[in-house]
């Protein structure tokens, strides 16, 4: 990864491993168990908050707004995830619109972090919350391909809640295409904007996630990218980790790293997107009012490791 970053070696690729090791486990353990949910996504974060403001607890990245929208917007999704999942409102039809919708909100966020960095930042410069950024041609890219993934979510009217214990919600429609397309987008974002952190918010829970989809529970993509997200915000605001030897792995800071990342993510979501209108229009269906990937086998499979 030496195009990528500087002092990746053995001791700091073994403490990603643990990382990534660590938010699969609670992520795990929480989607198994409504009290363990509670307490982890209800409780931890009061506490945590009390902690960062009159306690010992705190980082660089709770200096920034964004840092804090970022850790609100993901708990309210685990909150809408979790009426969904354990009360009646996952009966109800209008419920479905609510991931698609808190999503969409979550990834503008970020289109919009990506456009503040092109106008404000021309030069490699330390922000308010210790990071090193610079604005370029890249940003626009991936801000785009952003707003493709917001185009893409497709099927949100088929959500619906797993018939075992853990009751998770699934999203049959959301298939590999574009979980691969938002996990291209997503790293090149935390690339682009969080990049002294992006080994970690970037590259490491963005692989837990994917990891939960397709070796722990398939279907329930989003619920895992939800809770690894919430958990790994509320850590990187009430820890600066990074200040750890086995945790200095930074950017090189790139322009051609930079460039690359924003173009393969901008190019497989411009994929995705075209894929999308072809279904479309070879199916003739609404990707508003109807699930699009229902002749898959991704899609088939999903419905079978569910019991759906």
């Amino acid at each position: 990864m030496g195009f990528l970053y500087e002092g990746l070696n053995v001791q700091s690729f073994l403490a990603l491993v643990v990382f990534i090791a660590a938010f699969l486990f609670l992520n795990e353990i929480s989607r198994r168990s409504k009290t363990v949910s509670v307490l982890m996504f209800v409780l931890l974060p009061v506490l945590l908050a009390i902690g960062i403001f009159y306690g010992p607890l705190g980082s660089p990245t709770g200096k920034t707004w964004f840092g804090w929208v970022k850790v609100v917007s993901a708990l309210i999704g685990v909150y809408g995830f979790l009426l969904i999942r354990f009360t009646k409102l996952g009966t109800k039809k209008f419920a479905a619109v609510f991931p698609a919708a808190i999503l969409s909100i979550n990834i503008a966020e970020a289109v919009f972090r990506e456009l503040e960095i092109f106008v404000t930042y021309k030069t490699l410069t330390v922000d308010a919350g210790g990071i090193v950024v610079q604005g370029g041609p890249w940003n626009i890219l991936n801000a785009i391909a952003g707003v493709f993934t917001i185009i893409t979510l497709t099927g949100f009217v088929g959500i619906r809640v797993s018939k075992d214990k853990s009751r998770d919600m699934i999203w049959p429609d959301m298939t590999w295409p574009y979980v691969i397309g938002y996990t291209l987008w997503n790293y090149a974002y935390v690339y682009n904007c969080i990049s002294t952190r992006s080994l970690y918010a970037g590259f490491g829970i963005l692989t837990a996630a994917v990891i939960a989809e397709y070796f722990f529970k398939r279907g329930a993509w989003l619920q895992h990218r939800a809770q690894i997200l919430s958990l790994y915000a509320m850590f990187s605001l009430s820890v600066d980790f990074q200040t750890a030897s086995f945790f200095k792995v930074i950017p090189t800071y790139s322009t051609g790293a930079l460039m690359s990342l924003s173009v393969l993510s901008f190019v497989f979501n411009l994929g995705v997107f075209f894929f999308m209108v072809y279904t479309v229009r070879q199916r003739k269906v609404n990707p508003i009012k109807q699930e699009l990937y229902v002749h898959t086998d991704a899609y088939k499979k999903t419905l079978t490791a569910n019991g759906l």
